[in-house]
């Protein structure tokens, strides 16, 4: 899996990047589209943004069970994951913290089931909204703009080059 961007403290704060030389979490997330070539997007009501579905991987999970695991718990829908996209590294040196996400995109495979959120996902308004892939990098270009958390800052910029990635690969499956 080739790496596709890794985000530090420098993209947002400017000066030398710092690299963190451990990983404390791995994580996987992506793009899911339906038959109308729409995005699953994850609207946190309480932080009022939108990010990609997906999440942490558990204990002897490996990356792409940990990805349509995710799917179903945040959306409620099976997928089958389409192409990998690679890996983002998010080297956030302020809080000694490393994250490394798996990134895919797959497709919606089955009606619609019953979402299983978490109690904090329930707490941050959690749910599932589906937009263009334009309109999602719009969304999320928009949350950058007004963004001032640290965390936030990273998963935003993090999902808006997945978005970005998989906008791409998908204009050249239709169009090449």
């Amino acid at each position: 899996m080739r790496l596709i961007m890794s985000i530090t403290d420098s993209d947002f704060f400017g000066g030398e990047p710092l690299f963190l030389d451990y990983v404390s979490r791995h994580a996987s997330r992506g793009v899911l589209i339906n038959e109308d070539r729409q995005v699953a997007m994850m609207e946190m009501s309480s932080l009022n943004l939108y990010k990609l579905p997906g999440g942490g991987l558990e204990e002897g999970e490996d990356r792409e069970t940990a990805f349509l695991r995710e799917l179903k718990e945040e959306t409620g829908f099976d997928a089958v994951i389409l192409l990998e996209l690679g890996y983002m590294d998010e080297h956030k040196y302020r809080n000694q913290y490393m994250q490394r996400s798996y990134c895919y995109i797959a497709k919606v495979a089955s009606e619609q089931g019953t979402a299983a959120l978490t109690e904090d996902e329930i707490l941050l308004g959690l749910r599932l909204k589906w937009m263009s892939l334009e309109d999602a990098i719009v969304q999320v270009k928009y949350s950058i703009r007004h963004c001032d958390e640290y965390s936030e800052m990273f998963m935003l910029r993090r999902d808006l080059a997945i978005l970005e990635l998989a906008s791409r690969l998908l204009d050249e499956n239709i169009t090449g």
